[in-house]
């Protein structure tokens, strides 16, 4: 998987000898668009302090019947109003793990109301972290912060630093993540200060018997429906497979080759396969997706500097002959793929339940 960001300055993007002219975000002034393109791509918690913190907590997201058409030159995705960013008075959780990840690094505690930097906590030493594999200046990696002059909150070169959130504070030359602390200083296992944009595309179909009918829920009623989950390497766990924005590439198109490469493995199927599954992907990419969160994600890998931040889209075979009649194959940083049914009750990486459940709700299926 690629790790890099996205340009958002005024793309031409070159496919089969058309071009394309995306207008993003730090145009003419830093104007903000009244239709933005979607530049990508992840909990309840209780009150009161924690002795320890879950990472397997979950958050509610609303949603409204007001659909917005989105359109692309490469797809078209519509939004139904759905809340993309989690209310400001629920403090991140999954952003305060313990443990940081791949490491045995444990984070300074941080109790729900000291989370805000709004709070003065004067006794706050979060722990300073860089993952090795961060430090070895791989290219989708930014240098560490005092040998280089990143410009945030624009568009610094290829590198995307503006957040969905909006302007982010900056405090001794460091950007500060804008859901608070984290107990951690640094950028752990993210490559760039600040917001890491991410791509997560969520696949799904409707579960049927043998002659093709829908299957009902026993107990909701409502038609089951199946998404494509990948279990991660890093940590065990399912997700939505996802990855990070190449430099200057249309999200859409990451969408599509994130979900190529982790979930069918395209990279090491033979050029016939190849072609077979790059048909069938881009009948169903190119159909309309449903735009499901577009913001902050609650992610075990943040720190006080570097956060995450996705666009998730949903892309469903509705007939089930596109991705349905493909065999699944895990690559990349999947250790396993599989369709799974799409239930309140499955566990999933950080945010992704809460978009299975605002697609279970968009598409009037079981949750």
């Amino acid at each position: 998987m690629h790790v890099v960001l996205v340009h958002l300055g005024i793309l031409v993007y070159s496919s089969r000898g058309m071009q394309h002219f995306l207008l993003r975000r730090d145009w003419i002034g830093r104007i903000r668009l009244a239709l933005t393109l979607f530049g990508i791509p992840y909990t309840v918690c209780t009150p009161g302090v924690r002795s320890a913190l879950s990472c397997s907590s979950s958050h509610p997201f609303g949603t409204s019947q007001t659909v917005r058409p989105i359109s692309t030159s490469y797809c078209n995705l519509y939004t139904t109003g759905v809340r993309t960013m989690p209310p400001s008075t629920v403090p991140h959780i999954k952003s305060r793990c313990p443990q940081y990840p791949g490491s045995k690094i444990k984070r300074f505690l941080v109790p729900d109301d000291k989370v805000g930097w709004s709070q003065s906590w004067p006794q706050y030493n979060p722990v300073s972290h860089n993952d090795p594999s961060v430090l070895k200046k791989p290219v989708w990696a930014d240098p560490d912060i005092s040998s280089f002059s990143p410009k945030f909150n624009t568009v610094d070169g290829a590198v995307d630093r503006t957040s969905f959130g909006g302007t982010y504070k900056m405090e001794k030359g460091k950007p500060l993540n804008p859901h608070g602390r984290t107990g951690v200083t640094g950028r752990g296992l993210l490559g760039r200060w600040g917001p890491n944009h991410a791509a997560d595309p969520i696949v799904t179909r409707w579960k049927v018997d043998p002659k093709g009918a829908k299957i009902s829920h026993p107990v909701s009623k409502r038609p089951v429906m199946q998404f494509v989950a990948i279990k991660r390497k890093d940590c065990g766990e399912w997700a939505v497979p996802g990855g990070m924005v190449d430099p200057g590439e249309q999200v859409s198109l990451t969408l599509q080759r994130e979900f190529s490469e982790e979930a069918l493995n395209s990279l090491a199927a033979p050029p016939s396969e190849r072609s077979k599954i790059n048909e069938r992907i881009t009948k169903l990419f190119k159909s309309l997706g449903f735009q499901v969160f577009k913001g902050y994600v609650d992610d075990p890998r943040n720190t006080d500097n570097a956060w995450m931040e996705t666009v998730a889209v949903n892309f469903h075979d509705d007939s089930g002959n596109s991705v349905s009649e493909l065999p699944l194959q895990a690559g990349d940083d999947a250790g396993q793929v599989q369709w799974v049914d799409v239930d309140s009750s499955f566990p999933l990486y950080a945010n992704h339940s809460h978009f299975l459940e605002l697609v279970a709700k968009e598409r009037k299926a079981h949750w």
